[in-house]
């Protein structure tokens, strides 16, 4: 694939800036495929840096992207990777398999590893829907590049072990895509009580997840609108 990401080598690791980070994002399979949700939160050391960061993204119209770790570094990844997918189509013609994209992903999450050494670290979460096999898959990865497909829920981020126990007590293999949207949300919320890099649904600011879908119909991302909604749902309905 055409374009390339330079890194730094190893050796000039000093001075590693205090960079903004992307916190929790969460994957959740469903009967109709996956579904992507993710805080908007980014800090800087114990400082929120910013508060509508974006952290879901397409990858191309079958799968999606959700990044964690050093924000801009994530977003110049995904950037770069959904350059190298269009690129892909245009010259073969047809999408790189599902698993193709994840593999490739990997890579490209290998190729940083320089500058994970120095503390500037990306950590992605793929999901996407397989029209060969009809069906939806995640894949989570570490930060040498290693890709592990998950059967059923994926987390990663500072608050990624909180929203995968909420995720753990409502899964089930015949979760619909409708219920999936919710339980993403009540995820991010549940990581929000316990995890103070990751942002919850703010109410007053107007400021809610990212929360998209991957269905045979391609990649949809959920209205602002609807989410304000079922964030308000959630929120009252805590203890």
């Amino acid at each position: 694939m055409a374009p390339t990401w330079d890194v730094p080598s190893m050796a000039s690791s000093a001075g590693v800036p205090d960079a903004p980070e992307g916190t929790t994002v969460l994957a959740v399979r469903t009967t109709d495929g996956v579904v992507m949700a993710g805080d908007r939160r980014a800090t800087a050391g114990n400082i929120i840096a910013h508060r509508r960061v974006q952290k879901v993204y397409s990858a191309d119209d079958f799968s999606a992207v959700a990044i964690s770790g050093t924000a801009g570094l994530a977003v110049e990844l995904i950037k770069l990777f959904q350059t190298e997918l269009e690129h892909y189509e245009k010259l073969e013609g047809t999408r790189l398999s599902l698993e193709g994209k994840a593999n490739h992903l990997a890579s490209m999450v290998r190729n940083q590893l320089p500058l994970a050494f120095q503390g500037l670290v990306v950590i992605p979460l793929f999901s996407g829907y397989d029209e060969r096999a009809s069906t939806g898959h995640l894949y989570t990865y570490d930060v040498v590049g290693g890709r592990y497909e998950e059967q059923d829920y994926a987390t990663t981020g500072s608050g990624g072990m909180e929203a995968s126990a909420f995720l753990k007590g409502v899964y089930r293999d015949d979760l619909t895509t409708e219920e999936a949207v919710r339980f993403g949300i009540e995820g991010l919320v549940a990581a929000a009580e316990e995890d103070t890099a990751t942002g919850g649904p703010d109410l007053r600011r107007g400021i809610y997840p990212t929360v998209v879908t991957v269905t045979a119909s391609g990649f949809r991302e959920i209205p602002e609108e609807e989410v304000a909604s079922l964030a308000a749902e959630v929120v009252e309905g805590r203890p």
